[in-house]
């Protein structure tokens, strides 16, 4: 997909309501996932044990854990946006976040963006209110709908 380039953050006031873009596609590995484990401590079984959920799991697949799915919209906004003349910019949280339906091992994942809201803020920064749809291959529920913030600082 085509990445949408803006000028500036103030621009992004002009944006909203739209869908921004859709991402490529990302793979979700049974390392990603082991890797994902490891740095949150959270193993288990559904996540990290192949052997047992090919019994135990529905299709025989492990899952990727939901914040893995939700961590990976950083990636995806990557793909989407760039916004120019930018001084920095910082993440502002999240307002809502569900986990809609589960990643197993092998799917293909790509996150939709559109812009809710693009308020002004002190110091020239314009923070953004986006909603993230993140799609799985094939499957007609997504498998995370999330509201995100971040600020964006104009160079001045």
């Amino acid at each position: 997909m085509a990445k949408r380039i803006v000028e500036s953050p103030q621009a992004m006031k002009a944006l909203v309501g739209q869908e921004l873009g859709v991402s490529d596609w990302l793979e979700i590995t049974q390392d990603r996932i082991d890797t994902f484990a490891k740095a949150s401590g959270d193993h288990q079984w559904i996540h990290v044990d192949v052997e047992r959920c090919k019994t135990d799991m529905p299709d025989g697949k492990t899952i990727a854990h939901g914040n893995l799915t939700f961590s990976v919209i950083s990636t995806f906004g990557k793909d989407v946006l760039k916004i120019e003349n930018v001084r920095n910019g910082i993440n502002y949280g999240s307002n809502k976040v569900r986990y809609t339906s589960p990643v197993q091992v092998g799917a293909r994942i790509r996150g939709r963006q559109k812009l809710l809201a693009a308020d002004d803020m002190k110091d020239g920064g314009i923070r953004m209110t986006y909603q993230w749809t993140v799609e799985i291959e094939g499957k007609e529920r997504p498998a995370c709908v999330a509201e995100t913030m971040s600020i964006a600082y104009a160079k001045t």
